[in-house]
């Protein structure tokens, strides 16, 4: 199993940035605990919400990364 995350603008289209990590993770737990990481980074790159996906199924999300104004 590989957990990935497809990063996506406010309305939903891909983010195809080259520089974007395109890592897979072994577990649901390693994925989330990466963006937790790595969200502030992820925003200023133009990712404004993500999916979690497995294998290519989505998991959960759209999330969006954004705090509340």
């Amino acid at each position: 199993m590989s957990w990935t995350w497809r990063y996506e603008t406010a309305d939903g289209a891909g983010v195809e940035d080259p520089e974007l990590p395109r890592e897979g993770f072994p577990t649901q737990a390693d994925a989330e605990t990466w963006l937790g990481e790595v969200w502030r980074e992820l925003l200023d790159r133009g990712v404004r919400q993500v999916t979690l996906t497995e294998d290519g199924r989505a998991v959960y999300g759209p999330m969006g990364l954004a705090t509340p104004d």
